[in-house]
């Protein structure tokens, strides 16, 4: 069984891509920058710097995108977002109608700010979209991949929720200054934070690859949602140390603009799919998950 991956030499595909060597899947990535994706990812994947040269595929996972996280959404990286997950998306739906054999699968990135800003309320994959750039982002994101369907291919909008991991991704930003005594929730610490352990993040994307009842809009997030308050305890309590500053949502809107009103509001998603068929969760709880982490990182 072949797989093409399209950002498989990110946070996620660096942990991907040996999980799908070890379940016997053959492993090609396309990669704008082929050196620096053999440096991150194991010597048995087939780099590939367009997916013209890839031939065919039974499984496709498309993750590439320019990062959410970690700068300003000003009017030009907002451009950078779109045209990187929309173009890319929309090559790989180019290179799929060429072929005589299409691949039997597309897990599609797409992410929970599809949902928007929302209260407490619980968000399966049914909820409706938001207003806000990240909703209409996500949206568009979809709707490049979902003419796949058309072609005959099964294909999945894996709505991923923040991914947390060893050596990378948004815990590694907040480490510093949480190791410091720096660290607490976010605004009023009220606002609910959707999340994943990167390796149940990996598992769920191989149990999906097998799932042939399931298509459409699937969310990539523990079943246990927290607030921001309750996360900071969480990884103060982890660290042993004191998280009880709080980051002002002034700050952050003024740090990160957009993207900073998005951590302000957060979003209550559920994984009610991925339930409801059986995946069963190593790291269900944010305790659990941490733990595992940053013993990972001892």
């Amino acid at each position: 069984m072949q797989a093409l991956i399209t950002g498989g030499s990110g946070f996620i595909g660096q942990a991907l891509c040996p999980a799908l060597l070890a379940a016997g899947w053959q492993v090609s990535v396309v990669s704008r920058d082929t050196r620096e994706a053999a440096r991150r990812l194991p010597g048995a994947v087939r780099l590939l710097a367009d997916i013209e040269g890839a031939g065919g595929a039974d499984a496709v996972i498309n993750l590439a995108g320019a990062p959410l996280a970690g700068r300003r959404w000003t009017e030009d990286y907002k451009h950078t977002l779109r045209e990187s997950r929309l173009r890319t998306t929309e090559s790989v739906l180019a290179w799929m109608e060429g072929l005589t054999v299409r691949p039997g699968v597309l897990i599609s990135g797409s992410a929970i700010g599809y949902y928007g800003p929302r209260d407490d309320t619980p968000l399966p994959e049914t909820a409706a979209a938001g207003e806000d750039f990240g909703a209409h982002l996500a949206a568009d994101w979809e709707a490049a991949a979902l003419p796949a369907q058309e072609l005959g291919v099964r294909t999945i909008l894996l709505r991923t929720g923040v991914v947390l991991g060893d050596g990378g991704g948004a815990l590694q930003q907040l480490l510093t200054p949480y190791r410091m005594g720096l660290g607490g929730p976010i605004g009023d610490g009220q606002q609910w934070f959707s999340w994943i352990h990167r390796d149940d993040l990996v598992r769920m994307i191989l149990w999906l690859l097998t799932q042939d009842t399931v298509d459409g809009p699937v969310n990539g997030t523990a079943p246990e949602p927290v607030r921001q308050k309750d996360f900071a305890g969480a990884l103060g309590r982890a660290l042993h140390r004191p998280a009880v500053l709080p980051t002002p949502g002034f700050a952050l809107k003024a740090a990160f603009g957009e993207m900073g009103q998005m951590l302000i509001d957060g979003q209550r998603v559920i994984p009610a799919r991925a339930q409801g068929q059986g995946f069963q969760f190593l790291y269900p709880d944010i305790e659990t998950a941490l733990a595992q982490i940053l013993e990972t990182q001892a």
